[in-house]
């Protein structure tokens, strides 16, 4: 539990009340001049210039360089020192390697000065509490270095997240979640600068240095002031997916995902393993709209239907703050007691599973000797997919990732009780292995429509043929079956396109499947399904079938067969019936992963404007994968002709229509069958052994 504010009522007018110091310079000493202290330095050489401060004394084992402070200032070896010297400080400023924060913050606010402390705070909950209890006992004031809980933008942003827009900050509807993404570049250099860089804990001590907890704390931090999450009670959950590239203990790459106790997600996807260093940002994702906060430039972003909006604003030091707060009463922006939920953010890391190796075949390195940094191939869009997903990187399936342990499943391969998609080749399942995983979806956001789906499928090879959580459309969920309107129900994921709007709006209306039962008798898996409305309501029972045949080295078959009953009558429709035109999605969906040279044609036509709409026997995709070229053909459903559904310029998928223009409608306990097969082969296949191949139905 949080103890009192330090913003008590004994301390905000600690140095007016003292009288030769109300119209003099603040009396400040700094605990560490390298590093970051180099920083301060600076800013205290401002402040000095202005008159504000008087840097009395300085406390280093290192010494800093001759000339670099002020005739005036003492240095000593160490706080003890310092503290021991006749400089009466008001504020010290402690910037100090992370393991040491603790025992000088306490030993700063046992005597008579309030403290300026740098982030991370202290390397455990348990330090921190401590810290809270000090302060609170020595009615002393704390500033935590958070700089960009200085900017004045945050103040909009929190009004914006609370659904009141500004004349600055155009409005993006309400708030559905925020994200937080960094990618910076750190080379080998960086992690030798000193023995505490990089490491969890260092002689005994808790250290945490990892990019969640330091490079890229900020990006954390802004994100948990922006939810209202200060304390750690404000936080519901913290999950972490921690990873490192670099020869280090603690974390070089990972995703840190939180719900506050209102349920609002955040999700952090951070790395230090980019192809280049990007200023870091904060989304807001809101129903109409996003905010990006480039929280290192004070810079918003807005982007709705209307455009894009982006305004600049100022920022107030944390140490001017520290000193206008004991002077005159002014809140702390960065106070002790709000990093609460921080806190709790570094504890779970603190605690967490050491982080998982990245195997080297997967990582890149660029340049030499100290000077070479490590690259995680793709990583700009594998942060994207895990921040727009709210998903962690098991969760996305990287070959690199800790392969998940709960919620999928290899199918057709009895010898193989998991895809071991950890040691795989980028883009290539382990030959033999596994054909297809089933995943039940069960841990995916609201808006992204639970159900159960495909994903990898493979070829005979093992050449993966599907693609799930992309960040065009993070809702893509492999291969299955989903309808985006059943009764106003969305069993898609995303928006919802509604003929009164004439548009795709963004609502609360998410359904979800969830699997009841489950058997396998061999190459043949049965699931019983109960399809689940917005408002908790059971609309559909159905029975899915998923069925192997192996053809011959190179292909097999799949047959996906869903049988949906009706438990009050329904309406399955689609964007197509509620008058988009083209936009007939719905039933059975292939989303495929990018692909090189695509083709796409069918026995009548030739490329995606020709084959999407027409109804024909098949539809044939081929296209170069990751590790090779690979040929997927799609047989119409047995049950009835409906119209293929194609993109491939923009994103590439194929889907069997089920309510192209008109919904589908169905009595309470009526039916209705559909029967897909897809033949998926290595290597490219032409039109004459694609017609083999389906004419070999029944065989």
């Amino acid at each position: 539990m949080d103890t009192a504010s330090t913003e008590s009522a004994s301390s905000p007018t600690r140095l007016a009340a003292a009288g030769e110091l109300s119209t003099g310079p603040a009396r400040i000493a700094l605990v560490g001049v390298h590093g970051f202290g180099t920083h301060h330095l600076r800013n205290l050489e401002r402040l000095m210039d202005k008159g504000l401060v008087d840097l009395v004394a300085v406390a280093d084992p290192n010494p800093p360089a001759l000339g670099a402070l002020p005739e005036s200032t003492a240095v000593h070896a160490n706080l003890d020192e310092l503290l021991a010297g006749d400089h009466k400080p008001d504020v010290i400023i402690v910037a100090t390697p992370i393991q040491t924060h603790a025992p000088l913050a306490l030993a700063v606010l046992a005597s008579e000065a309030d403290l300026y402390l740098e982030k991370p705070p202290v390397a455990s909950m348990s330090d921190f509490l401590l810290l809270q209890e000090a302060a609170a006992e020595a009615g002393r004031s704390v500033q935590i270095g958070f700089q960009s809980l200085g900017s004045h933008a945050l103040a909009a942003l929190e009004r914006l997240a609370a659904g009141e827009p500004s004349e600055d900050l155009p409005g993006i509807g309400t708030l559905k979640g925020i994200s937080a993404t960094g990618r910076w570049v750190r080379d080998r250099a960086y992690y030798k600068r000193s023995r505490w860089a990089g490491k969890r804990s260092l002689d005994g001590a808790d250290v945490v240095d990892g990019v969640a907890t330091n490079p890229l704390a900020h990006a954390i931090a802004t994100a948990l002031r922006i939810a209202g999450a200060r304390t750690a009670g404000d936080l519901a959950s913290v999950e972490t997916d921690l990873y490192r590239a670099n020869d280090i203990e603690a974390d070089d790459t990972s995703v840190i995902r939180l719900r506050t106790t209102n349920g609002l997600p955040i999700t952090c996807a951070l790395t230090l393993c980019a192809t280049e260093s990007v200023e870091p940002y904060v989304m807001l994702h809101g129903t109409e709209g996003t905010a990006v906060f480039h929280y290192t430039e004070d810079r918003v972003t807005v982007r709705t239907e209307a455009g894009e909006t982006t305004h600049s604003f100022g920022r107030e030091d944390l140490t001017e703050n520290l000193l206008q707060h004991l002077s005159e009463g002014t809140s702390l922006l960065s106070p002790l007691d709000h990093s609460g939920a921080f806190m709790r953010v570094l504890e779970a890391i603190r605690t967490a599973e050491a982080p998982a190796l990245i195997p080297t075949e997967c990582v890149n390195w660029v340049g030499t000797g100290d000077q070479a940094h490590a690259v995680i191939p793709n990583i700009e869009d594998i942060l994207e997919r895990a921040t727009r997903a709210h998903a962690t990187f098991s969760e996305l399936g990287l070959p690199w990732a800790r392969p998940i342990t709960a919620g999928a499943e290899a199918l057709f391969s009895p010898e193989a009780a998991a895809l071991n998609a950890g040691n795989a080749e980028p883009g290539k399942a382990e030959p033999g292995k596994a054909t297809a995983v089933l995943r039940s979806g069960s841990n995916l956001e609201p808006d992204l429509s639970p159900r159960p789906y495909l994903h990898p499928v493979t070829t005979a090879a093992g050449i993966v043929v599907t693609d799930h959580l992309p960040s065009d459309h993070v809702w893509h969920l492999g291969a299955g079956f989903e309808l985006q309107d059943v009764n106003g129900s969305n069993f898609w994921g995303g928006r919802s396109y509604r003929k009164s709007a004439g548009k795709y709006v963004d609502l609360k209306d998410h359904g979800r499947i969830q699997t009841t039962d489950a058997s396998r008798e061999g190459d043949l898996t049965t699931l019983q399904l109960d399809w689940l409305g917005a408002d908790g309501g059971l609309l559909l029972k159905e029975q899915r079938t998923l069925a192997r045949t192996v053809l011959d080295e190179r292909t097999w078959r799949l047959v996906i067969q869903t049988r949906l009953t009706a438990v009050v009558d329904v309406s399955l429709g689609s964007p197509g019936s509620h008058g988009a035109a083209g936009s007939g999605y719905g039933g059975f969906f292939w989303r495929l992963p990018v692909n090189a040279s695509p083709r796409v044609f069918s026995s009548t036509a030739e490329g995606e404007p020709s084959v999407h709409g027409s109804v024909t026997p098949w539809l044939a995709w081929t296209g170069e994968f990751d590790g090779g070229p690979a040929t997927l053909v799609f047989g119409a459903p047995l049950e009835s002709a409906d119209p293929w559904f194609v993109r491939c310029s923009d994103y590439p998928a194929v889907a069997s229509a089920l309510a192209w223009n008109t919904a589908v409608e169905l009595a309470a306990g009526e039916s209705l069958t559909r029967t897909n097969t897809v033949w998926i082969s290595d290597g490219t296949l032409d039109a004459a052994e694609i017609q083999a191949l389906v004419g070999s139905v029944g065989t």
